[in-house]
């Protein structure tokens, strides 16, 4: 299974195109690249399901998908499609409060991450305890996937140290975190590969052991 050209073709010409009468007029390619996309995700799902117990093949890929469609509501960009495919896998699809894998597909800007981005407070709160607790656990469950310290997203990173905790401490910038990913990206040609399911299903259990840092947390 891999992603087809065309369905690369479609997001780059919707890109260039990116208005209502055009979308309408091509909306037969759209569902092709659709049902391609969702036929990729469940390949993955099931590789993903071999190596982590938080997934399973009774995951609907369709569930675990972003709609297309942007909400204008409060931006000043007002196209009204995205120029990607997305999808969020976990056993509740995308719509998971913890710890999932995420799929973007968008011309030269793909990428496959795994981790918890921006958990609530109660589940921000128990994760950093945990860091503080077991530090020597996540530097650990980090080099288990050949990661480090320095690999972790800082996407909304604090500038200052959260309540509770004192910039004098030497795990503050890990404290500082908003969100808990790993990612890695890929170019088209890898995922228009043979290969693609089994490249995105490896960097996810090199992810693994973090993620499960994670589920542990949180008491999953």
């Amino acid at each position: 299974m891999k992603i087809e050209k065309k369905t690369f073709d479609f997001l780059n010409k919707l890109r260039e195109n990116n208005d209502r009468d055009w979308f309408q007029a091509n909306r037969e390619i759209y569902e092709i690249s659709l049902a391609n996309v969702k036929e990729f995700i469940a390949s993955l799902i099931e590789d993903l399901s071999t190596f982590d117990p938080h997934i399973n093949t009774d995951i609907q890929a369709g569930k675990c998908l972003f709609r297309i469609y942007r909400d204008t509501r409060f931006s000043k960009d007002k196209t009204p499609y995205k120029t990607w495919f997305a999808a969020g896998i976990s056993i509740d699809g995308r719509k998971l409060d913890g710890p999932e894998y995420y799929l973007h597909i968008e011309p030269g800007k793909n990428f496959l991450a795994a981790g918890y981005w921006r958990p609530e407070k109660h589940h921000l709160d128990a994760i950093r305890q945990e860091i503080d607790y077991n530090y020597d656990a996540l530097v650990k469950a980090l080099e288990q996937g050949n990661w480090s310290l320095s690999d972790l997203s800082t996407e909304d990173k604090l500038k200052r140290a959260p309540a509770g905790y004192n910039e004098e401490d030497p795990h503050i910038e890990l404290f500082k975190l908003k969100s808990f990913i790993l990612y890695q990206s890929f170019s088209d040609a890898e995922l228009t590969s043979e290969k693609s399911v089994k490249l995105l299903s490896n960097v996810a259990r090199r992810i693994h052991p973090f993620k499960s840092f994670i589920h542990q947390a949180l008491d999953q």
